[in-house]
This record gives structure tokens, C-alpha cells and sequence, in this order.
């Protein structure tokens, strides 16, 4: 009895640390920007911001009032890459960083190429978004 007790404990730990896989920035980033515009679902990029951002999130309500109001950039028929991240090899010892994704789709019906800058900062063990920066213009 108390071997299967002991095999059943190892099998929740194994549970519990499978729960705790740690995202990249990069990872985050695209998470919350396909939850955005691809899957056009808020509630699937609340775990990727802040509690703040959130109440943001839920005042808008529908993603496509957050592509509008929050982020600036309305667009459909979205594909993204990470352009740029200001991160290197020593990214265990920073918590704080910037993202930009590059998007392509339309807007308006025309192809469209632009990008949103984003910073992250790590909570614990978790990358969560804090701010999307302004746009400083096009490249």
C-alpha cells in the first residue's frame, strides 16, 4: 500500500511541475497577438498581461475593439513573427524586455505590413506584458 501511496505522489509531482512550463517573451508575444488576431478571443490573451491590462481588456470587451482602441491597428487575415527583441544570451538576468512583432494581413481590405512594439517584464518565474509602447513611424 504504501508503494503505491509513494508512485502515486511522484505522479502529482510530475502534474504539478508539467503545469508550471515557463514561456519566452517571444512566446508571450505571439500568444497574446494570435489570441488577438488570429483566434479573435480576449479571454485567451488575459494570461498573457498584467492584472491592469486585463481590466483594459475586459473593457473593451471583443478583440476587435482592442485591435482598434488598444494596440491602434485593425487588421484581418493576420500572419506574425517576432521582428526584434532587445534580449541576448544573458536573458536569465534581465526582467525587463522589448518585443516587437512584425504582422502581415489587411487592413481595409489591402495588404498590409506593420508592427507593435511591446515590453515585457518577468513576474516570478513568468514573462507578462506591461505596456505596447507607441509607434514611433514606419521603417
Amino acid at each position: 500500500m504504501s508503494r503505491i501511496i509513494i508512485l502515486l505522489l511522484f505522479i502529482l509531482q510530475g502534474c504539478e511541475q508539467a503545469e508550471e512550463i515557463q514561456l519566452s517573451p517571444e512566446e508571450v508575444s505571439l500568444g497574446f497577438f494570435s489570441a488577438i488576431y488570429i483566434d479573435r478571443d480576449v479571454e485567451k490573451a488575459k494570461p498573457f498581461v498584467t492584472a491592469e491590462l486585463q481590466e483594459l481588456l475586459e473593457h473593451y470587451y471583443i478583440a476587435a475593439s482592442v485591435q482598434r482602441h488598444v494596440l491602434g491597428l485593425s487588421m484581418t487575415d493576420v500572419s506574425m513573427s517576432i521582428d526584434e527583441i532587445d534580449i541576448d544570451f544573458f536573458r536569465k538576468f534581465t526582467d525587463d524586455v522589448t518585443v516587437i512583432i512584425k504582422m502581415v494581413g489587411k487592413k481595409g481590405g489591402k495588404h498590409w505590413v506593420d508592427d507593435r512594439t511591446i515590453r515585457l517584464h518577468k513576474r516570478g518565474k513568468r514573462w507578462v506584458i506591461v505596456e505596447f509602447l507607441p509607434e514611433r513611424g514606419r521603417r
